[in-house]
């Protein structure tokens, strides 16, 4: 046997263990379920946890959600979800979780009711796609174990869901995300076309309940410590600006959170390689200290 061969012999199999420790989970994109508000058929993807399938324990939850343009399957396409969650799991950074990712671009785009209530999609996200997910998977109830993130759009998502239902999440992490127009002058700017006969008290209304920083602003001293927050914006990124401006309201209401600003645009380069944090700090909430 020469030296060179040995040495070959001996590398395999001392990595041997670690390739049979290694488990890996399922990602399936293609998965509906029945909608009466939104009146058919949805789609959504979800990631099981390598033991998934082995035990009968049940998961914390995380709700990752897409950007413009997307689908439900982004976070799996371009994403790489199942490797990321699968690496972050089985290095110990991340405790095996199940990763719902719904489709918010079939029929109307985006994840919020719209101003006439004619397309109610947040409706739908809360009264029939939680409910319809925590019971068919083996999904923990509580708050404590329910996450939820997003990029772009995904990301205003993120941070209305949790500033409108701070009681059902522990944590949330906007990627990148567009946090609502910054001025109502820009709102109605944005929606005067599409809806003309929005009254302008009702256009307010929705502005005030659809803008980070307002709600941010209005949020009661109770609320302030309800969410564990992380964001995270590229500095090339051209919703920069609102990201900064939710940064500088949260420090002046003391409400504590995260903020990172790294090397980057607005590109799956920057989700991909912002996924593994996101996956340690949610699961920093899930575990027991």
């Amino acid at each position: 046997m020469t030296k060179a061969y040995f040495i070959i012999l001996l590398a395999t199999a001392l990595s041997l263990p670690s390739l049979l420790l290694a488990q890996y989970g399922k990602v399936y994109d293609n998965l509906s379920l029945p909608s009466k508000i939104l009146d058919g058929d949805r789609k959504y993807a979800i990631y099981l946890p390598p033991d998934y399938e082995s035990s009968e324990r049940s998961y914390p939850v995380l709700y990752l959600l897409h950007g413009a343009g997307d689908d439900q399957t982004g976070w799996v396409q371009f994403g790489e979800v199942l490797h990321i969650t699968d690496k972050a799991i089985n290095e110990g950074q991340a405790t095996p979780m199940i990763v719902v990712m719904p489709d918010a671009d079939t029929g109307q785009r985006g994840y919020f009711n719209n101003p006439t209530g004619e397309w109610r999609y947040e409706d739908f996200f809360f009264e029939e796609l939680m409910p319809y997910v925590e019971s068919t998977y083996r999904i923990k109830g509580e708050k404590r174990y329910r996450a939820v993130a997003g990029l772009s759009m995904g990301g205003g998502g993120s941070f209305m869901y949790a500033l409108h239902h701070p009681e059902l999440f522990s944590s949330a992490c906007p990627l990148s995300a567009y946090v609502g127009e910054v001025t109502f002058d820009r709102f109605k700017e944005r929606f005067a076309g599409r809806y003309p006969n929005l009254s302008e008290e009702n256009a307010n209304q929705y502005y005030e309940q659809h803008n980070a920083l307002s709600l941010i602003e209005a949020m009661p001293e109770e609320q302030k410590e309800a969410v564990r927050w992380y964001i995270d914006c590229g500095d090339d990124d051209f919703l920069y600006e609102g990201n900064s401006l939710v940064h500088i309201a949260m420090k002046k209401k003391e409400i504590p959170h995260e903020y990172r600003v790294r090397d980057g645009r607005h590109s799956w380069t920057y989700w991909r390689e912002a996924l593994p944090t996101v996956l340690h700090f949610v699961s920093q909430a899930f575990h027991q200290y």
